[in-house]
């Protein structure tokens, strides 16, 4: 579809008469409300009057002689807002502490949702006794010194400045070392036959 001169003035006319942009985009045909608009747009034709009235009344006021205006009521004050009261501080409350089995020690912050553990009766005691060991000989690295190298299990609580990751060398595509990937990662079965 093109505007055509002919289109183009029965937009204008329509436009001036009050039509919407729908019902010119209806009367033209082939075109969209979208388009009459664009078109009238880029055509300067977006001050329109709404109602023939409207337009006849800015008009008859310029006409008659100038009154004086009455004066302005004075305004009422507003009432005075009441000043904000300092925020008392809430009192602070301990992060609530999830008891764990030793081989997680993690302080999860009070809403977030818990991982899923492994229960004491789970975790072998041979792999319990090999991750207390492995702590004990961990290299204690920060969280700016971990690389994909070194076992990425956190130790203690991350908002005390003793907490720590492990940082021995991790297992062939896992991000623990050997002793806690034995507790991380194990086979459906085995938890399973452990629970009878």
């Amino acid at each position: 579809m093109s505007w055509t001169d002919e289109r183009v003035e029965l937009l204008k006319k329509m436009w001036g008469e009050g039509q919407s942009a729908s019902q010119i985009a209806k009367e033209l045909g082939g075109v969209t409300r979208n388009a009459v608009i664009g078109k009238v747009h880029r055509l300067g034709l977006s001050n329109r009057a709404t109602s023939a009235g409207a337009a006849a009344a800015p008009k008859a006021a310029k006409a008659e002689a100038p009154k004086a205006a009455p004066a302005p009521k004075p305004k009422a004050k507003p009432a005075p807002k009441p000043e904000p009261k300092a925020a008392e501080p809430a009192p602070a409350q301990p992060p609530a502490t999830v008891p764990m089995s030793p081989a997680r020690k993690a302080i999860i912050p009070a809403g977030q949702p818990l991982p899923p553990q492994p229960s004491a009766n789970e975790i072998s005691p041979e792999a319990l006794a090999r991750v207390n060991e492995v702590e004990k000989t961990a290299k204690k690295i920060s969280l700016m010194e971990l690389t994909e190298r070194t076992c990425k299990w956190p130790i203690g609580d991350p908002a005390t400045p003793d907490f720590w990751f492990c940082g021995l060398p991790v297992q062939q595509g896992k991000p623990y070392c050997e002793a806690h990937v034995g507790v991380a990662f194990q086979p459906m079965s085995a938890r399973r036959d452990r629970r009878r």
